[in-house]
Order: structure tokens, then C-alpha cells, then sequence
């Protein structure tokens, strides 16, 4: 029997943050993977080739609560 996720998704993917921006997404994909090297200014996890940004880090930097 398949088990179902209750909890929400708790990450956006590349494609979620560039619609979020309304950015390109060669200029999404550059950004995140400058932010992954660099450490900042949210988390970035790199798993294989995709990128997953932690929702709660992401939006506190885009409502300019996080530097």
C-alpha cells in the first residue's frame, strides 16, 4: 500500500523560486548555484543536480528579514 505525505513540502524547487522571482532560468540556475558555493544569503542543498531552497530561510530573506 502507497503511504501519502500529510505534511506540506517544506522546500521550493528551482522552478518555484524562479516563478517567485519571475526570472529566467539560466539566471535562476547561475544564482543558486553562486549562493550554494558561497554559503548566502539563504540555505541552498544541492542534491545530485537538483537545488532545494528551505521555504522558511528563503521568504525570510525575501521579505528582507535575513542579510
Amino acid at each position: 500500500m502507497e503511504k501519502k505525505m500529510d505534511i506540506e513540502r517544506r522546500v521550493y524547487s528551482a522552478e518555484e523560486i524562479q516563478e517567485i522571482l519571475g526570472i529566467k532560468r539560466s539566471a535562476t540556475y547561475n544564482y543558486l548555484t553562486k549562493v550554494y558555493k558561497d554559503g548566502g544569503p539563504f540555505l541552498v542543498h544541492k542534491i545530485g543536480t537538483m537545488y532545494r531552497v528551505p521555504k522558511e530561510d528563503f521568504d525570510a530573506w525575501l521579505c528582507g528579514e535575513k542579510k
